[in-house]
């Protein structure tokens, strides 16, 4: 697991957390407060630069997926480590009560992600179900939604026809995620290379048509969008298309 990698290789840098946490347990133990001169490294060598770097990139990777991290034990395990005694749990037993707790997390996010694809897929048909009752909204037989803006009276494509279109796709909420109106560019591309709605839909129209498309998440990215963006698992998508021509 990538996150329980990092963690491990993180133990390299806690040797910087140790001179600190040792002078703070010599304070509390002293009858007289004394100023600790903090111990620096100088990086003299290739090696040493190597060494400081790796300190700071496992620093970072711990605070990005470790954030719950108990620096106080994490410096005392490393230190136990570096002595190769006083050990508290065995570095035999260490690989599997990090898998296991690593495990566990991840059951609990994909869990908690299961639960909001619901909400999300639920919120989706509920879209598509109010929408198919507004006046000039046909639905196919497989669920797709379209409403005729302007009808053409030119050449209509199959569904592996190559055709130049403008559109402009939002989410249910109006979100634009993609807009080639916006860039002010026409698109061009084979029906047979884009989501199922794109594909049956196109293929209904002719040249100087333009429709509004409503595609069930089936028929667009399901579970699977791209990482990141606006489009969200089990989303419906709406989509302005405007055929330019068919290339065929």
């Amino acid at each position: 697991m990538k996150t329980s990698i990092n963690i491990l290789l993180a133990a390299v840098v806690a040797v910087s957390f140790s001179t600190e946490a040792t002078a703070q347990k010599k304070k509390k133990k002293g009858k007289k407060t004394e100023v600790m001169e903090e111990k620096t490294v100088e990086l003299k060598s290739e090696i040493d630069s190597v060494s400081y770097s790796i300190g700071l990139n496992m620093v970072a990777n711990i605070k990005k997926d470790f954030t719950e991290c108990n620096f106080d034990a994490f410096v005392e395990g490393v230190q136990a480590g570096v002595a190769d005694t006083n050990y508290k749990i065995t570095p035999e037993e260490t690989q599997a009560i990090i898998q296991a707790y690593f495990q566990k997390k991840q059951a609990a996010a994909q869990a908690e992600d299961a639960k909001n694809s619901e909400g999300l897929k639920a919120g989706g048909i509920a879209f598509l179900e109010a929408n198919k009752k507004k006046d000039g909204v046909v639905t196919t037989a497989s669920g797709l939604q379209y409403i005729i803006m302007k009808e053409g009276e030119g050449k209509q494509p199959t569904g592996t026809s190559n055709v130049t279109v403008h559109y402009h796709g939002t989410t249910p909420e109006g979100v634009v995620f993609d807009s080639s109106v916006d860039r002010n560019e026409p698109a061009t591309f084979g029906l047979n290379q884009v989501i199922k709605g794109w594909t049956e839909g196109v293929a209904l129209m002719k040249e100087g048509a333009k429709y509004k498309f409503f595609i069930p998440q089936e028929l667009a990215y399901g579970a699977n969008p791209r990482p990141g963006g606006p489009i969200k698992p089990y989303m419906p998508l709406v989509f302005e298309v405007e055929l330019i021509k068919v290339n065929d």
